[in-house]
């Protein structure tokens, strides 16, 4: 799915029209949120040690324009950077499978 067939989804959607399943969409809209919720995540622990997106970027390893992509939610880390970016943040990388509720 295209940028211009999200908007219109997403626009239908917020008009109160029914809007038809994809599970393609619904799987990349996931990963997505998944991406944001990471990058606010680090930009929130980043930002309670006071540092720059240049001093956490040399403290694991990397450049500024790839902390600002993670923080922005354009790209889905690895599980090693992932580790990599939490022992900069100096915090724990916690991973959690968390069932789903049973339905009653």
């Amino acid at each position: 799915m295209n940028h211009a067939e999200w908007k219109t989804r997403r626009h239908r959607a917020l008009l109160g029209e029914v809007v038809e399943e994809n599970p393609e969409y619904d799987r990349l809209y996931e990963e997505a949120e998944l991406a944001h919720d990471l990058g606010q995540l680090v930009h929130d622990r980043r930002t309670a040690l006071g540092l720059s997106q240049t001093e956490l970027a040399e403290r694991c390893g990397m450049k500024q324009p790839q902390i600002s992509r993670i923080e922005g939610g354009g790209t889905m880390p690895t599980i090693p950077l992932l580790r990599r970016l939490a022992r900069a943040l100096d915090a724990d990388l916690t991973i959690a499978l968390t069932p789903h509720h049973a339905a009653a």
